[in-house]
């Protein structure tokens, strides 16, 4: 009658001496892989940063892995990588603002402003914003995101990109790797792989929520490129230009990323 109770004694003090090596384990690989972590954090910190250009501000390291995912999400990159878009009534009203930069009035008049377009050495292409409209429009409600961490469903309107490119007369220009944009003053810049470019939800937009653009969004024409983070959309359209070499790009020179695709 004993030899039972001496086996449940046994499977006891098994079970309890499993938990105890889980626990254990648990905690050494806890420690393990904090100290792991911050072993890498300390190497990439201790890092040596990039060589200032087109992009400047990270460590190389960090700076060679985000040039690799940029090649790699470009070679899968396609059209049919569309992002979710939504009725016009789930729009925001008031549309969140969230940097001047490149758009300060400055004697700036909208009534004289034309589009710049370089198609090459000395051949440069003004087009006016009636030229633009009178192309076929083109509208998107879509969830415009920030780098900062907030997101707001918007409604914009104008002129696919693709549709510009086609109207000017531009697919020679388009065959290159890259479209760079400016503002008029030069003061805000930003690099565009073509594909993001030419991609069918890619507007040049002069309208939001039915309505002109407002300064303050960027008026008299802005970029929508709904699979770029906001850092991409630039306001104020001053001058466009093509090149098989990554352009200038403001936030790059700050240290982001170049690509900033979703």
């Amino acid at each position: 009658m004993k030899m039972p109770i001496k086996k449940e004694k046994n499977k006891l003090l098994t079970v309890d001496q499993r938990i105890k090596r889980r626990n254990f384990i648990s905690f050494v690989t806890f420690f393990f892989m904090g100290g792991l972590g911050l072993g890498l954090w300390k190497w990439l910190y201790q890092s040596p940063e990039e060589t200032p250009g087109i992009t400047a501000g990270t460590r190389r390291p960090l700076r060679r892995a985000l040039n690799k995912t940029e090649l790699f999400f470009r070679n899968f990159f396609s059209n049919n990588h569309l992002v979710r878009t939504y009725p016009k009534s789930m729009a925001a009203r008031r549309v969140r603002v969230n940097a001047h930069i490149g758009i300060e009035n400055e004697g700036f008049k909208p009534e004289e402003w034309q589009l710049a377009v370089v198609r090459g050495h000395r051949d440069i292409l003004k087009i006016s914003l009636e030229e633009i409209k009178s192309l076929q429009k083109t509208a998107i409600v879509y969830d415009f995101k920030c780098v900062e961490g907030w997101d707001q469903i918007q409604h914009w309107a104008g002129v696919k990109f693709v549709d510009f490119i086609t109207h000017f007369n531009l697919q020679e220009q388009a065959l290159m790797q890259y479209v760079g944009l400016e503002t008029p003053n030069g003061k805000y810049y930003v690099g565009l792989d073509m594909e993001s470019a030419l991609h069918p939800q890619t507007l040049l937009a002069y309208e939001m929520n039915d309505q002109p653009l407002a300064p303050e969004h960027g008026a008299p024409l802005r970029l929508i490129v709904p699979v770029k983070y906001g850092i991409k959309n630039l306001k104020r359209i001053g001058t466009i230009t093509f090149s098989n070499q990554r352009p200038r790009d403001y936030w790059a020179e700050q240290g982001y990323d170049y690509y900033s695709g979703l």
